[in-house]
């Protein structure tokens, strides 16, 4: 399952969901390297 996060104000990154963290956040993998942040709402 795809999910985008974002890292800073201006940086969405979109992957292969990894894992949900204990903190709210959520890791993706993107070609091998996973990133960490917080997950983007869907638009309505």
């Amino acid at each position: 399952m795809l999910k985008t996060i974002s890292l800073g104000t201006s940086v969405l990154i979109q992957g292969a969901f990894v894992r949900n963290l204990p903190d709210g956040r959520v890791t993706v993998s993107v070609d091998g390297t996973e990133y960490s942040g917080k997950p983007v709402q869907a638009a309505a």
